[in-house]
């Protein structure tokens, strides 16, 4: 399920979203580009979080963030 997207450019864009692989559950959070019959495909740039390890991604990300 699709959570939400990050435009960055015209043919660019960060999408998180919610997947299941072999029974397992994470988020995914990857770079889509637009081809040229207008449909968007994943690229091999992402990370996988599992659900577990959320909490200490948003917390890492937070302090990135304070250093700006």
């Amino acid at each position: 399920m699709v959570i939400g997207e990050i435009e960055r450019g015209e043919t660019e864009v960060l999408r998180i979203s919610t997947e299941e692989y072999k029974g397992r559950k994470y988020i995914d959070v990857r770079i889509y580009f637009e081809n040229d019959e207008g449909e968007w495909k994943p690229t091999k740039k992402g990370i996988t979080i599992p659900p577990e390890r959320v909490d200490a991604f948003m917390e890492l990300i937070k302090k990135a963030g304070e250093t700006f």
